[in-house]
């Protein structure tokens, strides 16, 4: 029986059919051409309620947030390649990520580190500026968060200069890549 991975994008700007959105809705179009599954979360019409550190998920009991989390975290499960698009909201990401991002300290006890074992990662970032070093801090944040989940990031599609709704469509070898990234992810 041949396996069709699962792909689960994490749509992390409040933008719908902006860039990040665009990019990686061409990802997804590469992971459905290679006979993958893929599916896009836009975390902007969901319920994600900020963690609050109370540790239940560490005693091995569900979270207490009692929110879309729950949902998200069976999909995160059974997915093989997370990918997490946001766009640089003051060198950092927005915080509909940030909030998704924080609720990962499910995966800190040993029983729900299982589930994220053998899953890679890829982060979609555009913004605005022109200064690469402008994403630094917020590449730095996903490098760190993910190797402490022990997730390996497998591909960073970087893009600078856009700003409008649809900027990124300018920069068609950059739409290529995020469709061949698409594609190699599920071969």
């Amino acid at each position: 029986m041949h396996y069709h991975r699962k792909i689960l994008s994490i749509m992390g700007s409040p933008r719908k059919e902006g860039n990040t959105d665009l990019l990686l809705s061409r990802i997804m179009e590469g992971v459905k051409k290679a006979g993958g599954y893929g599916e896009i979360i836009y975390l902007i019409e969901k319920k994600i309620k900020d963690c609050d550190g109370c540790h239940a998920c560490w005693k091995g009991n569900d979270c207490s947030k009692n929110d879309d989390m729950n949902e998200i975290y069976q999909k995160i499960n059974e997915s093989d390649v997370i990918i997490f698009g946001t766009p640089v909201y003051w060198y950092g990401p927005t915080a509909l990520i940030k909030a998704f991002l924080d609720r990962f300290v499910y995966y800190n006890c040993p029983e729900n580190r299982r589930k994220i074992n053998g899953k890679s990662a890829i982060i979609v970032i555009p913004f605005e500026d022109d200064d690469i070093s402008t994403v630094a801090p917020l590449v730095e944040m996903f490098e760190k968060s993910l190797k402490y989940l022990e997730i390996p990031l497998i591909e960073k599609l970087i893009v600078s200069g856009v700003s409008k709704k649809g900027d990124v469509l300018k920069f068609e070898g950059i739409m290529k890549k995020a469709l061949i990234i698409g594609d190699k992810i599920v071969r």
